[in-house]
């Protein structure tokens, strides 16, 4: 299926167009996905129950509280372990990681990190550490269609998405598997506002901007909303402005964004010194240096 062909296609119906990131952003479900989903099922199938409080300690840096956030998935384990082989107390223990070669391979030649690509690629070149990650993702999509319910979007950014698609062509941009979107929109009753829904099978996020609004809009009609260093980056790679969600202050973002911010970028306001002082903001944020290296 060419997923992409939806956002090549998109055609613009309003002078402006809005990106917009979800799990962590519009939906408060970023920290349960990663602490009640992704941990339990990566201590489970890479067996670090020995390891856990390590691992916890790790995966929410990198997932949660760090310039990592947001990131793919699989990018992310990559992260993850990456670290957890540079910790000194893993390695006075002598305890043996997995190891994540053929999973490195795959994300240097694949284009679309989604879970099917993933299963394609591990069937044709079986190696059993990859088997670990393929059970280990699909776990992780099982666990959260079946039991993650009710999970609501944080109030500002409804009425912001709300006012926003009166002026705007709305999509989502976002490396979550787009049937776990789907379903998170539509149940709440938000799929309406959105022209397009983003996930992991269409590309990188910077590969969502630049199809579905580069060269459609004037350059300072388009904005990127997003919680992550990932999203500025897609952002200002695809030279187009960035409204950053703060963790740990996302309604208070919206907020803002909803009585400031969306007016500014309306009227052509928003580029400059506004822009740059929000952005300075939220790379405080973000640290890039984990607490156990800093003391």
């Amino acid at each position: 299926m060419n997923y992409q062909a939806s956002l090549k296609n998109l055609k613009p119906s309003h002078e402006f167009f809005i990106g917009i990131d979800s799990d962590g952003c519009v939906f408060d479900s970023m920290e349960v996905k990663q602490k009640e989903f992704f941990i339990p099922n990566a201590l489970k199938y890479f067996d670090l129950f020995e390891i856990s409080k390590i691992l916890q300690e790790t995966w929410e840096f990198v997932n949660l509280y760090s310039i990592y956030r947001g990131g793919n998935r699989f990018t992310s384990i990559i992260k993850v372990f990456e670290l957890l082989y540079e910790r000194k107390e893993i390695r006075d223990k002598g305890f043996k990681l997995a190891d994540l070669s053929s999973l490195k391979k795959w994300v240097k030649i694949e284009t679309k990190l989604g879970n099917a690509n993933l299963r394609k690629y591990f069937e044709s070149n079986y190696d059993p550490d990859l088997e670990r990650v393929v059970s280990w993702t699909e776990a992780v999509n099982k666990d959260i269609s079946e039991m993650l319910r009710n999970i609501p979007p944080f109030p500002h950014a409804i009425q912001a998405i709300k006012k926003m698609s009166a002026f705007a062509d709305l999509i989502i941009v976002s490396q979550t598997p787009l049937e776990a979107l789907e379903r998170e929109w539509e149940e709440h009753d938000m799929k309406k506002y959105v022209k397009v829904i983003a996930g992991q099978e269409h590309g990188t996020k910077r590969e969502h901007l630049a199809l579905a609004g580069k060269g459609k809009y004037t350059e300072n009609n388009i904005l990127m909303i997003g919680d992550a260093i990932g999203d500025m980056d897609a952002a200002k790679n695809n030279g187009i402005l960035f409204n950053p969600i703060i963790p740990g202050k996302e309604d208070e973002s919206w907020e803002r964004y909803l009585t400031e911010g969306l007016e500014k970028f309306r009227k052509g306001r928003f580029a400059g010194a506004y822009e740059k002082s929000l952005l300075r903001e939220f790379r405080k944020s973000l640290p890039d240096t984990p607490p156990w290296e800093t003391g």
